[in-house]
């Protein structure tokens, strides 16, 4: 592979192949399309050739088809190829509109290759319809063009919506799943600044002894990444909304990128860093999210900042016991050099909070803690803003992207108190660990008007529906949805 290897954002074109209008398409070039039901019942397998029932129900029941969710029946046709194809699925019974949520998402892998016209109205298209598309997504290196495969042909408005959502969590999909020999910090600010030239965003980054300068420093960057060959960066994109006014809300996304984490001198064992290349997991989420708020056009002023480092072992690596003066002023002892994280996170948020921003939004894979509290399904979000955390749980349910709130307790911010520095970056006590990380990072965090932590796993362990397993871009559906209902877009 080169060693100016990028990740490229995802072109439209691949998706819109898997995901066209049936009145644009026609009939697909030749070929019929098949169509395609959602069905709660037998009793609506009807639907599809009237006067046929009881040769339908009779079908059924000999494939052992009962309707029930993700099932799948092919009906032939008088030549034997398939005539129509019938998927269980919730349906509301007043409104006759399908509510899978995410269940499309299995369609890629039960269906036969070929074009399926969606004969079924859906309650929530565009949930929908990006659940199908990802359920589509393979990674693999080197980069392949993908066979359309299941090409789905529907008349919902929301398809260019879902398209532009399942191209955004591609993305971010493609950079989690990189080995991190191809994906150091170089190679993401490469893949960041290509991101911000397709959408006419400014791109800076500040990289190696650039991050000691004494008028702009980034101390706790700098040293976590210092025993690594790829130089540690602090990687910056700034864009406006067309519709940006003067007085736009500034919205800050902070994303932890380390692009592989060793542990540092406390080494991780081997089978702990097995995943260890997904833990740029909140750099790739908040450079996802910033690519659906481009695409929408937000009206708003947009900042992303991003720690880029490895984590690694070499003479300049900083030690158990080192005490570090953060960007803040703050000083840092070290308790664990695995939990370098929310080092690099407390100087990239005292860069944001100086701007006084009205929302801050930071993503990263933090705490083992967070696992064990809720496992790799739900991602734990903190925050002391009420309305936030309402409108955010609200947002998450609408879109099937699933996250769940963790109290920022003050009764346990006693346990990051340092005995030598201000701050200990383990705390004292072996408990409750996503929520102390939570407080330690809160400590840098003062001017924001809003300000929310999420503690994502980034990762999906087993497939599920339109969730193939591999790199996940978790929250940012949901983010997105909160985002674009506070600041709509013109028009």
């Amino acid at each position: 592979m080169s060693e100016a290897f990028f990740v490229e954002v995802p072109p439209l074109e691949t998706l819109e192949k898997r995901l066209r209008l049936a009145e644009a398409d026609g009939a697909g070039g030749g070929e019929v399309p098949i169509d395609l039901f959602l069905v709660e019942s037998v009793d609506q397998l009807s639907v599809a050739f009237p006067g046929q029932e009881d040769a339908i129900q009779a079908w059924a029941a000999a494939q052992g088809f009962s309707a029930k969710t993700g099932q799948a029946l092919f009906w032939p046709g008088p030549d034997g190829r398939i005539a129509a194809a019938f998927i269980g699925c919730p349906v509301d019974p007043a409104t006759g509109q399908a509510t899978p949520g995410f269940g499309l998402g299995a369609l890629p892998a039960l269906l036969p290759e070929g074009q399926y016209h969606l004969r079924t109205r859906l309650a929530d298209a565009e949930t929908a319809l990006t659940a199908f598309l990802l359920g589509g997504y393979r990674f693999s290196l080197p980069a392949k063009t993908p066979n359309a495969g299941v090409v789905l042909l529907t008349d919902e408005a929301a398809r260019a919506a879902a398209i532009s959502s399942a191209r955004a969590v591609t993305f971010a999909r493609d950079l989690i799943n990189t080995p991190a020999n191809l994906l150091g910090p170089e190679a993401m600010a490469r893949s960041a600044d290509a991101l911000a030239s397709q959408f006419g965003a400014s791109f800076s980054v500040i990289e190696g002894e650039g991050l000691l300068d004494p008028a702009n420093p980034f101390p706790l960057v700098y040293t976590v990444g210092a025993a690594a060959r790829d130089a540690p960066r602090l990687i910056e994109m700034k864009w406006r909304g067309t519709a940006a006014k003067d007085d736009a809300a500034r919205i800050v996304l902070v994303g932890k990128g380390v692009s592989f984490d060793t542990g540092g001198l406390n080494l991780k064992p081997g089978n702990a860093m097995n995943l260890m290349k997904k833990d740029m997991g909140g750099a790739a989420a908040v450079l996802g999210l910033a690519m659906m708020i481009m695409q929408a056009d937000l009206p708003i002023a947009l900042r992303v900042l991003v720690p880029a480092v490895e984590n690694s072992i070499s003479s300049p690596a900083f030690r158990p016991s080192d005490v570090l003066t953060s960007r803040k002023g703050l000083t840092v002892e070290i308790g664990n050099t695995d939990a370098e994280g929310r080092l690099i996170l407390a100087d990239a948020l005292s860069l944001a909070d100086e701007e006084s921003p009205e929302l801050l939004i930071d993503m990263a894979t933090l705490t083992g803690a967070a696992r064990v509290a809720l496992g790799p399904q739900l991602p734990p979000f903190f925050t002391d803003d009420e309305d936030l955390a309402s409108e955010l749980s609200r947002a998450a349910y609408d879109v099937d992207d699933p996250v769940w709130r963790l109290p920022l307790w003050p009764g346990y911010e006693s346990a990051i108190n340092g005995k030598v520095g201000d701050i200990s970056n383990t705390g004292n006590m072996p408990f409750a660990g996503a929520i102390t990380a939570a407080l330690f990072l809160k400590r840098f965090v003062e001017k924001a008007k809003s300000w929310v932590h999420f503690d994502i796993y980034g990762w999906t362990p087993s497939t599920r529906p339109g969730r193939p397993e591999g790199g996940e871009a978790q929250a940012i559906r949901a983010l997105f949805n909160l985002l674009s209902q506070r600041y709509p877009p013109a028009g």
